[in-house]
C-alpha cells in the first residue's frame, strides 16, 4: 500500500523482503517457524499479504545515493506527511506536527558551501514529535490489526445464516460490467452469460508490450480509452477508440496449428496465451504510440493458483480464472460508493460524479444495499440461480486514481480512500462462482435480487463514526 501511494508522488521504493529472506528474518525477528506459517497462510514473494497474524511480513526501503539531493529528501518527507499525518486524519493533529522553516543551515553540517542555493528544508522538530499522541491515547484502547491473511480468505461458515431484514428494501443488482481486454474500458450490459471463468469473455484478452509483458493502466493510462464490446450474434469483439477506425476480432478460439502458444504472466501467475495477429497489433500500437500486441488466453488453460487463498471452497471445486489478478468477480456497493464520495468531495476542488467513481473501481457487479460496507460482512451470496462465495476484500492500487473517461490521473482518490477507511485501501469484495445444481441457464441480470449470507456471529449495524468504519 505504501508502494502504491509512493508511486503517485513519483517516488520509487522497494517493499517486501528485497529478495533477502535472511535479512528480513533478522531485522523483523521472524523465526523459521514463522516463515513456514506465512507460507501456509498463502504468503509468497511479490504478493499483497503485508500482515500475517498481525505481524509484518516485510518492510519498506527508500534509498539515497550519490545523485540524491535535499529536494529528494524534502519530497519524501512531504509524502509521509501527506499520507500519514494528513489534515483529514482525526487521530493526529496536523498543525502541531510540522513546521516549515527557511532558517539557514550551519556550514559545518554541509559537505559543500552552496547553502544559499538550497531550497527551504521541511523540518520535524524532536519536541513536536514527542507531542504526537500515541495510537493508544487517541483511540482509548489499542487492538491488534486484523490479520490480512485471514481477511483475504473469508471462509463460508457451516452455521452462516441468510441476512434478515425487517422492512428493509431488497438488495438488487444495478449494473453489470465486463472487461473483455484486461485494463481497457468497461463494457456495460443488462444481462450476460456466466461461464466457468466468470462473466463470459471477461478479461479473455490483454495488451502486452514488445517484450511480451502485460500492460495495465499503471504503465499506460490511455488503455482506459480503448473501448471493446462483444457482439454475441456476430461472434466478434469490436474495439473502438477516438480518432481510430473500429476494428473487430473474432470470438472464435484460434488455437489451431497456426497459433503460437506462449506463456505470459498475470500478477505473478503463468498463463497460456496466443497472439491475435499483426492487424490488431498495428491498430493498438498506432493508438497508444508504442509497440504492443493483443494476446488471448488459450482455451485449455485452467488456473488453480488462487485456490490457496480461497479457504472454505469445496476441494472438488475446479476453479478456473481468466486473466484476472485475484478472483472471477469483483462486487461493489453503491451505498459504499456514496459514503466514500463524501470523503473525496471534501478533498477535491471539483465535485466527483457517482457514475465516474463507480467506473474507477472497475467492478463486475454493482449492487444497491441499504448500508455502506455491509458487503464486507457477507460470507456468500445468491443472485437468482447463481451462488457466489466471498473470498475476501479487494485491496486497491493506483488505478482508481485514473479517470476512466479521460485517462487523467488524480492521486487524491487513493489517498482519500486510505484516509476514509482508517489507512486501509480495501474497497469491494471478490467472489467465486460455485457450481450450479440447476437446469436453469447461467445468466446474470440487472434487477436480480441479491440474497447474502452473513459470516458466522456477524451482525450488520450501520457505523456511527469513522473509527468504527476502520475495522472494516
Amino acid at each position: 500500500k505504501v508502494e502504491n501511494l509512493a508511486s503517485l508522488h513519483n517516488i520509487h521504493v522497494r517493499t517486501g523482503c528485497f529478495c533477502n529472506t535472511g535479512a528480513c528474518q533478522m531485522h523483523l525477528d521472524i523465526s523459521n517457524e514463522d516463515i513456514q506459517r506465512n507460507l501456509q497462510a498463502g504468503h509468497v514473494c511479490g504478493d499483497n499479504i503485508d500482515l500475517v497474524d498481525g505481524r509484518p511480513t516485510g518492510s519498506v526501503r527508500i534509498s539515497f545515493g550519490y545523485m540524491s539531493s535535499f529536494e529528494d529528501a524534502q519530497t519524501f518527507l512531504n509524502f509521509i506527511i501527506a499520507i500519514r499525518l494528513s489534515k483529514s486524519d482525526p487521530e493526529i493533529p496536523f498543525q502541531s506536527v510540522t513546521k516549515p522553516t527557511t532558517e539557514s543551515v550551519p556550514d559545518e553540517h554541509l559537505a559543500f558551501n552552496n547553502a544559499d542555493k538550497l531550497s527551504p528544508i521541511l523540518q520535524i522538530l524532536d519536541g513536536e514529535l514527542r507531542n504526537i499522541p500515541s495510537e493508544t491515547e487517541t483511540t482509548g484502547s489499542w487492538q491488534p490489526p486484523e490479520p490480512e491473511a485471514e481477511s483475504i480468505r473469508a471462509a463460508v461458515s457451516e452455521t452462516a445464516v441468510p441476512t434478515c431484514r425487517k422492512g428493509g428494501k431488497p438488495i438488487t443488482v444495478t449494473k453489470i460490467y465486463l472487461y473483455p481486454i484486461k485494463s481497457c474500458s468497461a463494457f456495460e450490459v443488462t444481462e450476460w452469460p456466466v461461464g466457468n471463468q466468470g462473466l463470459l469473455y471477461d478479461r479473455n484478452w490483454m495488451v502486452v508490450n514488445q517484450n511480451g509483458v502485460c500492460m495495465t493502466q499503471k504503465q499506460e493510462p490511455r488503455l482506459c480509452l480503448v473501448n471493446p464490446s462483444i457482439d454475441l450474434k456476430q461472434k466478434i469483439m469490436v474495439i473502438q477508440a477516438e480518432g481510430m477506425d473500429p476494428i473487430s476480432v473474432s470470438l472464435e478460439d484460434n488455437t489451431g496449428k497456426e497459433a503460437v502458444i506462449c506463456e505470459s504472466k498475470v500478477c505473478s501467475h503463468r498463463v497460456k496465451t496466443y497472439d491475435c495477429g499483426e492487424r490488431i497489433a498495428g491498430w493498438l500500437s498506432a493508438f497508444l504510440g508504442r509497440p504492443c500486441r493483443l494476446i488471448r488466453q488459450s482455451s485449455d488453460m485452467k488456473s488453480k493458483s488462487h485456490q490457496k487463498n480461497t479457504k472454505g471452497l469445496s476441494p472438488a471445486t475446479n476453479i478456473s480464472l481468466s486473466l484476472v489478478n485475484e478472483a472471477q468477480y469483483l462486487l461493489i456497493n453503491v451505498a459504499s460508493i456514496l459514503q466514500l464520495k463524501e470523503h473525496i468531495s471534501a478533498r477535491l476542488k471539483e465535485p466527483l460524479e457517482t457514475e465516474e467513481l463507480i467506473r474507477r473501481f472497475r467492478a463486475n457487479i454493482v449492487i444497491s444495499a441499504p448500508e455502506s460496507f455491509e458487503e464486507e460482512e457477507w460470507a456468500e451470496i445468491s443472485i437468482g440461480a447463481l451462488q457466489f462465495q466471498v473470498v475476501g476484500p479487494c485491496s486497491r492500487c493506483q488505478i482508481i486514481c485514473i479517470d476512466q473517461q479521460s485517462g487523467e490521473r488524480n492521486k487524491e482518490i487513493l489517498q482519500s480512500l486510505s484516509a476514509a477507511r482508517g489507512r486501509k485501501t480495501n474497497f469491494g469484495i471478490y467472489l467465486m462462482n460455485q457450481p450450479l445444481r440447476s437446469s436453469f441457464s447461467d445468466i446474470l441480470s440487472v434487477g436480480s435480487q441479491v440474497l447474502p449470507v452473513l459470516k458466522e456471529n456477524t451482525e450488520i449495524q450501520p457505523p456511527t463514526s469513522s473509527e468504527e468504519k476502520c475495522s472494516g
